[in-house]
């Protein structure tokens, strides 16, 4: 990936206040036996800042690393980060359901591990002019690439009543959708509202009293917004598959989950794939009845307490993992 003169000059946080990557050693762990292997590809699916690709970097000598994000800004952040491992590290601008692709335009075909850090990255809540944090004015951005598709404004501003319950209910779980959605269409015909701080009161307006201490009430809007404006579970869903066929076998695949939206939908691929497809009664097995992948975690595991207290955004953490143990039929 090339960068403009206006990216590389762009205004860069200091690196060592570049926040934890979440659960570092229990997924450099994992990737660990891919990892050491002699030529070893892994894939840092949402590369972010480039705290667990460093890492694995650091770790072992002879890895490479393709790093996959969205947001431009993350990746000038990250090439800077990573300089002293330029020549084992590729970086690309892509959404991570364009995984097979893009591994086609290196021309590789099988890689040996796959790291998806999902959700919403520290250096897009940090920056407040990117709309994703509630508690900051800003614009209602929320765009992860900056660079196409519609912001939370326009949804906001286009979208029926029955549209914003909708969202607000599948990718919130917002249990007041309907009355959230009512309120912001008639906010909306009295003003435009294009500001965090217009839609939290708008919001804090429409929740009854007795509810309002038990949480924040723009958290599941604003979630089902990012998630509505960046397509998150539609890319998910595509990107899984396409993941585990990119994966060669023995190869390693690790997922971090900060909703339950996500984490059901590797939690029902995995389960589906690590399960014999063999009608019942069969009496032999057939190869191509076998199990595509062998779960390598036992549920979903948490960041430990230590972890917890150290690095807050580790809290909603769902991790789980597994290894490809034959190609698809």
């Amino acid at each position: 990936m090339s960068l403009s003169n206006e990216q590389r000059e762009a205004p860069q946080p200091q690196l060592d206040q570049i926040h934890l990557p979440v659960m570092l050693e229990p997924v450099i762990e994992l990737l660990r036996d891919v990892a050491v292997r002699p030529g070893a590809v892994i894939v840092d699916a949402t590369l972010g800042m480039g705290g667990h690709t460093k890492a694995l970097l650091e770790n072992f000598p002879e890895v490479r690393v393709i790093g996959l994000d969205r947001d431009l800004d993350a990746l000038t952040i990250a090439s800077k980060r990573l300089a002293p491992f330029a020549d084992r590290v590729t970086f690309v601008h892509a959404v991570y359901d364009e995984l097979h692709e893009v591994l086609q335009r290196l021309g590789i075909d099988y890689v040996d591990g796959i790291l998806f850090d999902l959700g919403v990255s520290s250096l897009q809540l940090d920056e407040a002019d990117r709309g994703f944090a509630y508690a900051q004015d800003a614009p209602l951005d929320m765009r992860m690439n900056q660079s196409e598709g519609q912001t939370a404004a326009e949804i906001l501003s286009s979208y029926s009543e029955g549209e914003l319950r909708r969202i607000f209910e599948k990718f919130g779980e917002e249990k007041l959708a309907g009355r959230y959605a009512r309120a912001i269409i008639a906010a909306r015909q009295e003003q435009a509202i294009t500001r965090t701080s217009q839609l939290v009161q708008i919001l804090s307006d429409a929740t009854p009293a007795a509810l309002r201490d038990a949480r924040h009430p723009a958290k599941r809007v604003f979630q089902a917004l990012r998630i509505e404006v960046n397509e998150e579970l539609s890319v998910l869903a595509r990107a899984i598959p396409a993941a585990i066929e990119s994966l060669a076998v023995h190869g390693r695949i690790v997922f971090l989950a900060y909703h339950s939206l996500e984490d059901r939908m590797v939690k029902r691929e995995f389960a589906a794939l690590a399960t014999s497809s063999a009608p019942a009664g069969l009496p032999v097995e057939l190869p191509e009845h076998k199990p595509q992948l062998k779960l390598l975690t036992k549920g979903a595991v948490l960041a430990d307490q230590r972890e917890r207290e150290k690095n807050p955004r580790s809290i909603p953490v769902r991790m789980r993992a597994a290894e490809r143990i034959r190609p698809a039929s």
